[in-house]
């Protein structure tokens, strides 16, 4: 059977619509004639088609600048097959009917066959036709045969004069020479249409950009090809990805499909997204046993290995989350962005190495749909017109996520997604170090204000690093104190912290933006706090009313426990006025404030690349009354040097100025009165770290500034401390360095046995 046609309207777009599913022959203008042949006759009866899609087993669709290539075509062989500039009476022209016939049949053919199926071929062929008639033209002595010649040639070049005009002929010109017939390279280096599997409904443009230059590939887990290319005259950079979904035989593609229809009769119910592991393990289990016996059915051999991929497969198109999932196993994918409308613009991601790039991946809004119909029921929370927004995270193989969903009316184009990757182990300050993010004398510096039990709040617009930094101070954080964690989205590694050995408990509360009647308030998650005991307090993020609870915390807490929390701001100032005169956080209150981090990104002078940096540490003085930045009740401790790209000591910092650190020293009998015991104790804790990171980049081992071993330095260091002291009656520095260094070398020893065996 051949292809069958349809013409829709769907949107803004008039689609036609090419059904092979009883063709044998192949669904690419790119690759068959036969395809492009029929495809553009049938364009030549349909006015104002914008968008080419054809159906097999797998969805391919041209958009609107690759159509126009084709209905250009069309519009040429519709004219011309009305008009009658090439027909034999007007190529006799009274006195050339001895050369008409043959000059006609070689026009129609080139008009109504090679016109067709390959219009490159047309072209070329009609520059060779007039080629060869001017060569006779110049041999010939005949008046009568001159003037037909001349005749003739006028009439290929109106047709030659059509098709130069084209867009397709204006692109293919450079790549003309020498051009054999029938040859398809050119039409691959044109048309490359997204594809979509039947089994799924993202579309993914495949063909790598035609003038892109490839900057970077690696691979995701097993089979998952990443390419990044910088796109010429263009400030984007393209990730494109190519997952095992794309790349299967077509009897697999046919496997997955019917799969897929016979699992969605049994669509998990509300209940079982409740547990959505659990639900996920079922549907595998449940999958894995229907393709075996489908293949077994259609006699299709496949290994166990490809059973269960095949299984992941559809497993991540029916309960998971489809290429969202594949690109978040991704460890340098950090956002991605899926804007409205879906269906026409392609997901955007920022990438560790190459900050924003946009993808080859375009949602359609089935697809968006079954998102946010997901989401609705693993969050058990609303999302429509009365609740435009919802927030969640979402734990999925290998990753954990921060989901922010808006939808009609806030977002009068329908539904948009932001998933925020969390890292799958927890930050440090050692990590951060290697970075840039801070230096070594920055981490020595909170590292010691972290011991002297301060309270932090971190700030930074989106995007900075609040969150991440914020897991990085409870590393710091001695594994004997117990810690308390409020969040109302969960991104905090309390899991992996726990595995670690921290006395750890979370507590979710109510989003401020998308309450519901069975969450608890965050103000009164935090008062909760104060009735658990004795425990640092970690806020995930400061948004409204809770900051008052926050305080009161830290007023209650002070110089017992650590308090944390981030909030957006961009200043020391911008956080209090944030706090103070938008919350109504007492200025009192506001004093309870130690140290204010402010994470700011970086854009380099270019403004293509942006660099994750904290700018300021500032001490909160508590000698002010009415305005902290007119009363100067900011110090700053550390400040950005753009030139030297670092934080800096300022003089204050250097003099033994602060009141906070006096403070901490008070409390030490080694320090009491005595700055230069106190800046040499920064200064070691700056030191080992730096000695830390340099080795893991001497070594090209980076686990080394992963928690499980900084932990473990931290602990030497803190154990070195009280055994100096014990032993010399002091706290000596040089010798507290000397035995943490010792213990250090003896354990990369110990590594590099343990790599070896």
């Amino acid at each position: 059977m051949d292809i069958e046609f349809s013409v829709e309207r769907i949107g803004e777009d008039t689609t036609l619509k090419c059904d092979f599913s009883n063709s044998s022959h192949v669904p690419s203008i790119e690759d068959s004639e036969f395809t492009m042949a029929k495809v553009i006759e049938r364009l030549a009866k349909s006015h104002g088609v914008t968008k080419l899609v054809f159906y097999q087993k797998r969805e391919y669709e041209y958009d609107y600048q690759q159509t126009l290539l084709v209905s250009e075509i069309a519009s040429i062989y519709r004219d011309l097959s009305k008009e009658d500039k090439i027909s034999l009476a007007n190529l006799s022209a009274g006195r050339c009917s001895i050369y008409a016939e043959s000059w006609y049949n070689k026009l129609k053919n080139i008009i109504s066959n090679l016109l067709l199926k390959d219009p490159l071929g047309a072209y070329v062929e009609l520059k060779r036709l007039r080629r060869r008639q001017k060569i006779l033209f110049e041999k010939s002595n005949d008046e009568n045969e001159t003037f037909c010649i001349s005749h003739f040639v006028s009439i290929i070049d109106y047709l030659v004069q059509l098709l130069e005009n084209t867009k397709l002929i204006i692109i293919s010109k450079p790549y003309l020479a020498g051009y054999e017939l029938g040859n398809r390279i050119i039409y691959r280096r044109i048309f490359n249409p997204t594809i979509k599997p039947d089994f799924m409904y993202t579309k993914l443009m495949s063909a790598y950009p035609k003038d892109g230059e490839e900057i970077d590939s690696y691979t995701v887990g097993e089979d998952t090809e990443i390419t990044v290319f910088r796109l010429n005259e263009n400030v984007k950079t393209l990730y494109h990805i190519m997952p095992p979904e794309f790349k299967l035989s077509e009897e697999k593609y046919e496997l997955l499909d019917t799969a897929r229809n016979i699992m969605a009769e049994h669509k998990p119910a509300k209940a079982d997204f409740v547990d959505p592991q659990r639900m996920r393990e079922v549907f595998f289990n449940v999958g894995k046993d229907l393709i075996e016996e489908l293949s077994s059915y259609r006699k299709v051999r496949i290994k166990e290995k490809e059973i269960l991929e095949l299984t992941k497969i559809l497993v991540r198109y029916t309960v998971g989350f489809g290429l969202i999932e594949v690109l978040l196993q991704d460890e340098e994918i950090q956002d991605i962005s899926i804007n409205s409308p879906m269906g026409r613009i392609q997901i955007f991601i920022v990438h560790g190495k190459y900050d924003d790039c946009v993808t080859n991946i375009i949602p359609t809004p089935q697809e968006a749909e079954s998102w946010a119909s997901k989401l609705r029921m693993i969050s058990g929370r609303p999302l429509d017109e009365a609740n435009p927004i919802l927030d969640t995270e979402l734990e999925l193989p290998g990753v954990s996520t921060r989901v922010s969903v808006i939808n009609k009316p806030l977002n009068p184009t329908g539904l948009a997604f932001s998933f925020r990757r969390h890292r799958d182990k927890p930050w440090t300050l050692p990590l951060f170090m290697n970075y840039k993010m801070i230096n070594p004398l920055a981490a020595g510096l909170l590292s010691f204000l972290i011991d002297g039990t301060r309270t932090f709040m971190i700030c930074g617009t989106r995007s900075s690093g609040k969150s991440s930094f914020l897991s990085s101070v409870i590393v710091e954080i001695m594994r004997r104190y117990r810690i308390i964690t409020i969040e109302d989205t969960l991104e905090l590694p309390v899991p992996q912290l726990r595995k670690l050995g921290f006395n750890i408990q979370s507590m979710k509360v109510a989003s401020s933006l998308t309450q519901t009647g069975s969450e608890v308030d965050a103000t009164i998650g935090i008062r909760a706090t104060l009735r658990l005991g004795d425990s640092s307090l970690i806020v995930g993020e400061v948004r409204s009313t809770e900051a008052v609870a926050l305080y009161e915390a830290m007023r209650v807490g002070a110089a017992a426990n650590v308090v944390a929390g981030t909030i957006h701001a961009d200043s020391p100032y911008g956080l209090y006025d944030r706090v103070v005169n938008d919350i109504g956080v007492p200025k009192t209150s506001f004093k309870a404030t130690d140290i204010i981090v402010i994470a700011s990104p970086i854009k380099s002078a270019d403004g293509l690349h942006k660099y994750r940096r904290v700018t300021k540490i500032t001490e909160v003085q508590k000698h002010w009354e009415e305005d902290p930045l007119l009363e100067h009740g900011f110090m700053d401790l550390m400040k950005y040097d753009a030139q030297k790209d670092e934080l800096v000591p300022t003089a204050d910092l250097i003099n033994g100025e602060s009141e906070v650190l006096k403070t901490i020293a008070g409390n030490i009998s080694d320090y009491a009165g005595n700055w230069d015991a106190v800046w040499q104790d920064i200064l070691v804790r700056a030191k080992y770290r730096e000695t830390l990171v340099e080795e893991a980049v001497k070594r090209n081992d980076f686990d080394m500034l992963e928690a499980p071993f900084v932990i473990l330095c931290n602990d030497m260091f803190h154990i070195f401390n009280e055994k100096v002291k014990k032993r010399t009656g002091k706290l000596d520095h040089k010798l507290i360095y000397q035995e943490w260094e010792n213990w250090f070398k003896q354990e990369l020893t110990k590594r590099k046995i343990r790599k070896s065996g």
